[in-house]
């Protein structure tokens, strides 16, 4: 994480479709053993100090965490260390409460999504795969954020409305060195950058 124009971390969609080829696991201690999931049988992912990533149709947990409902068919479950460490992240900015989000190559959408559930006051997705696109909007519903988030099915050079006060982009490394610049002029002044990214060899 940082200011505008500083070099920060890294996850990974897709290069071309907003997917990544796989999927890796994420460091087991992510897993509550003690909450099972009702839908797939796995644990939810509990990340950070405040989120808990849950499958739909997962009781709720009664235990002060933010819970982030996530429907599989799209890259953003939370497995792969790159959306945990941008979700990590997220939750320490000091400038979220009532912020304009914007998330590019979305996925589930589960990092603007988890950005209201923190405080936010609105987030835009942003994802050029259907498939994604899809997904995002099952879990803008099944969160119940749809006055929130907003998804647009493009590529950035398709965003309007900025600028917003924290750009998020957890997408392979490539796409994140060809968009620097459009990144950096859709952030507000000072705006901090959460970027995540997979080099796109490093995928395959």
């Amino acid at each position: 994480v940082g200011d505008q124009g500083e070099g920060l971390r890294h996850r990974g969609p897709s290069r071309r479709s907003g997917l990544p080829p796989q999927r890796t696991p994420g460091d087991a201690s992510r897993f509550d053993p003690g909450y099972p999931d009702a839908v797939t049988g796995s644990a939810p992912l509990v990340i950070g100090r405040r989120l808990r990533l849950v499958a739909p149709g997962t009781p709720a947990a009664d235990d002060g965490r933010l819970e982030v409902v996530v429907p599989r068919g799209a890259f953003g479950s939370g497995e792969h260390e790159t959306t945990a460490a941008c979700l990590e992240a997220l939750e320490g900015l000091p400038r979220l409460a009532g912020a304009r989000v914007l998330d590019l190559g979305s996925g589930t959408g589960v990092l603007g999504i988890a950005a209201v559930r923190l405080g936010a006051g609105s987030a835009l997705l942003v994802d050029p795969d259907p498939r994604a696109v899809a997904t995002a909007l099952e879990a803008i519903r099944r969160n119940r954020v749809g006055d929130r988030v907003s998804h647009l099915e493009g590529t950035l050079a398709a965003v309007t409305g900025g600028p917003f006060d924290i750009v998020l982009a957890n997408v392979y490394a490539d796409v994140l060195v060809a968009e620097a610049e459009r990144l950096v002029a859709v952030a507000a002044a000072g705006a901090p950058l959460v970027l995540s990214g997979l080099a796109f060899e490093q995928a395959f």
